[in-house]
C-alpha cells in the first residue's frame, strides 16, 4: 500500500536564497568536474593495462552496436578479442601516445598497438594484411 507525502504549508524549505543557492553550484560542479577527471583518468589506466594484457582488445562506448561488428569480424578469423567498454572517448585519447595517430571507437589494439577503427580494421582485413598482424601478435596459431 501507498503512503502519502505530508504536505507543508508553510515555507517551502527546497527554496534557498541566491547566494547560497550559487555557491553549492559551484561546490558541486568543482567536485564533479574533480571526479570526471579522476574517472577519465582511472578509466585510461584500466585501458592501458588491457592492452598490455590482451593479444586483440575492441575498446568502444557503452552500448555501441559496432562493437558487435568488429567483434564477430575478429571471431570469424579465428580470434577471441577482449573488449572493454567505457564511457567516452577522453579514455581512449589518453592511451593513444602523444603525435599517434587517434581512432574513431571502437578502437582495436593489436599486439599492444592501436590498429584503428573499424575502417581501418576492414581495410586492412580486405587487403589481407591482418592475418598476418594477428599470428605476429599471437593471437592466431593457424
Amino acid at each position: 500500500m501507498y503512503q502519502a507525502i505530508p504536505y507543508r504549508s508553510g515555507g517551502r524549505p527546497w527554496l534557498r536564497p541566491e547566494a547560497a543557492a550559487a555557491a553549492a553550484v559551484v561546490k558541486v560542479e568543482t567536485a564533479s568536474a574533480r571526479s570526471r577527471e579522476e574517472e577519465e583518468a582511472a578509466a585510461a589506466a584500466e585501458v592501458r593495462r588491457a592492452v598490455a594484457e590482451s593479444p586483440v582488445l575492441v575498446v568502444g562506448r557503452r552500448g555501441c552496436c559496432l562493437i558487435h561488428v568488429v567483434k564477430r569480424l575478429l571471431q570469424g578469423l579465428g580470434v577471441n578479442p577482449a573488449v572493454h567498454e567505457v564511457a567516452g572517448e577522453a579514455a581512449l585519447a589518453r592511451v593513444v601516445p602523444a603525435g599517434g595517430e587517434a581512432a574513431a571507437l571502437p578502437a582495436v589494439f593489436v599486439g599492444g598497438k592501436l590498429l584503428g577503427g573499424l575502417d581501418r580494421l576492414m581495410a586492412v582485413h580486405i587487403s589481407g594484411e591482418l592475418v598476418p598482424i594477428l599470428k605476429k601478435a599471437g593471437a592466431l596459431w593457424l
